[in-house]
């Protein structure tokens, strides 16, 4: 129910004036000085106005005079926009009364004022009225509007004050709200509102089923995706197309082939036909692998539906990977013939090809092609063909696509910063190469470990470590940060070039500067000392690691056995002064073994 605050007796009269008014149609009489044309802040008080609303729903049983006040007095009195708490009891009328489709419309024009989302705010208008039912639909639609308007964050919020406050969100708000999760790959968290979701009592239905596996395609969970499958068999949720669609792609993604194949096997069994999304993942997955036999096969397999853009140029790239470029070229033809003209992804697979092979005149003559058809060439086109430059050493040319790269509204991303780089550095023009990776860093991009080995390489080959050691201080004087990760990188790489003295100058750099080593540094350190026999060294390293609690994980230690491969019975050696330290978990001992 609505709540009525206690009122004197004079507002109470106002009040029931103002009603009288507005059921008898006479909206004038509300400016009269009666009310008083000079007073309109007694008419316009939130709570008056509030109360005006609620009686007038009372009286005829509908909204309908309430809806008609509402707008009347944001038109009429000058200078006058209702509060939330107004806007709150309005939208509790129309829904009170099932105006649903009104109520969810005017929602959305209030749903970004006066941060709604927040819980003080949610709090505040979910006191206004007690009815569980109203405000269990107002909530839900409120998670709909955020969920749909990519506004995660606040979805959240409003889910977690019907979790808190004991209202059940609508399915289709959880839904959306899961939704809206997988698609920004936030997987944890869809997980985490999904039970908590089942413990308010809302039952999963195939959408929300749907929703989860594709969580799983996005972050490559075959694991879980299978046991949401079980889950689905034990509460009688039957499999539709896009299950099945979502499944096969996931399975193609992780090369699981014969599986993919019996989820199309299984959705002939159950009655459900395979389209051209179904194919199209069969096919991708083949071919992504170079197995153009089994996708050239499925291809001809296809019946009742009619291959697209994305059949032709999986197929495309599959040839291109397989070094079949006349077979691509052909396709390519076929897809024109057939009124499928390609689109950039499709002449990229084919660039992508020309330029590995040196083959860059030609590379030029697809591009004049895709001017005459307009089609723009996008990061990848670019990326490609500046990579190609790049390699070859021409430097110019490279620039030039840079140049109208930007010219045609792209961005520059990591890639284009880290094949110019790799070029400058190649052809030894080192300052150029640093004013690029200068450029990258102040663009928001973190050079990789190997963007800051060229850099480390080009100098100490011309004998000038000093200018690699000085390079963080540098980043700093232009207003650059120059974070643990600087310093890792180029410990790292002295360390793998067996400079170690130059890696301990940037670490003393590092710690004079307050910033403290990690797992990576450390672990640098004591094998590069390690590799060249200062074996007590290397134990005071991995001692100061110990008191440290610098733990080697999983990744370092793959990442470290993958790097210094040839060295393996010396890494060996290493990995066990390691273990009698018990700087390991008992995850790597099991990858170990």
């Amino acid at each position: 129910m609505a709540t009525l605050t206690p009122i004197s007796n004079e507002t109470q009269l106002l009040i029931q004036s103002i009603c009288a008014s507005v059921m008898k149609g006479s909206w004038n009489n509300l400016l009269r000085p009666k009310f008083g044309s000079n007073d309109y802040h007694l008419i316009t008080t939130t709570e008056t106005v509030r109360q005006v609303l609620l009686r007038l729903s009372l009286y005829d049983r509908s909204p309908c005079l309430s809806w008609a006040f509402f707008r009347w007095i944001e038109t009429s009195v000058p200078n006058y926009k209702h509060p939330l708490q107004s806007s709150w009891t309005m939208l509790y009328i129309l829904t009170k009364h099932k105006h649903f489709q009104t109520a969810h419309a005017f929602l959305e024009n209030i749903a970004f004022k006066d941060f709604l989302s927040t819980q003080s705010v949610l709090s505040s208008l979910v006191k206004i009225h007690d009815d569980p039912d109203v405000n269990s639909h107002v909530l839900s639609w409120l998670m709909i509007v955020y969920g749909n308007s990519k506004m995660t964050h606040e979805a959240i919020q409003v889910f977690e004050h019907m979790r808190v406050n004991g209202f059940r969100p609508h399915l289709h708000a959880c839904t959306v709200l899961l939704n809206s999760l997988a698609k920004e790959r936030l997987t944890d968290t869809v997980w985490k509102v999904y039970k908590k979701m089942v413990k308010l009592g809302v039952v999963a239905n195939i959408h929300v089923y749907n929703v989860l596996l594709h969580a799983c395609s996005k972050s490559g969970d075959v694991e879980k995706a299978e046991k949401v499958l079980s889950e689905m068999e034990s509460k009688c949720v039957f499999s539709d197309l896009f299950t099945y669609n979502t499944l096969i792609s996931l399975y193609c993604k992780k090369g699981m082939h014969y599986e993919a194949l019996s989820v199309q096997d299984r959705m002939g069994m159950d009655g459900i036909s395979p389209d051209i999304v179904t194919y199209n993942s069969l096919i991708y997955g083949f071919c992504r692998e170079g197995r153009m036999r089994e996708a050239v096969q499925l291809f001809r397999d296809i019946k009742d539906v009619t291959p697209n853009h994305v059949t032709y140029t999986s197929l495309i790239d599959g040839y291109c990977r397989v070094n079949d470029l006349d077979e691509a070229l052909r396709l390519k033809e076929v897809m024109s013939e057939k009124g499928l003209y390609p689109n950039v992804i499709t002449y990229n697979s084919i660039l992508r090809k020309l330029c590995e092979g040196g083959r860059l005149r030609d590379a030029n003559i697809l591009l004049n092609e895709m001017s005459e058809r307009k089609i723009e060439p996008d990061n990848v086109t670019c990326n490609t063909l500046i990579n190609a430059y790049c390699k070859i050493g021409d430097m110019r040319s490279a620039l030039k696509v840079k140049d109208k790269m930007v010219g045609a509204g792209l961005k520059l991303d990591q890639f284009t910063y880290k094949a110019l780089i790799h070029g400058f550095c190649k052809a030894k023009e080192i300052e150029k190469a640093k004013e690029i990776l200068f450029g990258m860093l102040d663009a928001g991009f973190s050079p990789s470990y190997c963007t800051y080995s060229w850099l480390v390489d080009c100098y100490c080959k011309q004998q000038n470590e000093e200018a690699v050691i000085k390079l963080p201080d540098e980043l700093v004087r232009r207003g650059l940060c120059a974070d643990v990760s600087v310093y890792r990188a180029l410990i790292r790489r002295f360390c793998k070039i067996e400079k170690i003295d130059c890696a301990q100058r940037v670490l003393g750099l590092m710690k004079d500067k307050g910033i403290f080593g990690d797992s990576v540094i450390y672990t640098s350190l004591a094998y590069a000392y390690w590799k060249i026999g200062k074996v007590n060294v290397t134990s005071d390293i991995l001692d100061e690691m110990y008191k440290k609690r610098l733990m080697i994980t999983l990744k370092i230690y793959r990442s470290f056995s993958a790097s210094y491969s040839s060295d393996s019975s010396i890494l060996s050696l290493f990995w066990n002064q390691v273990l009698e330290r018990r700087l390991m978990s008992k995850n790597i001992l099991k990858d170990m073994q």
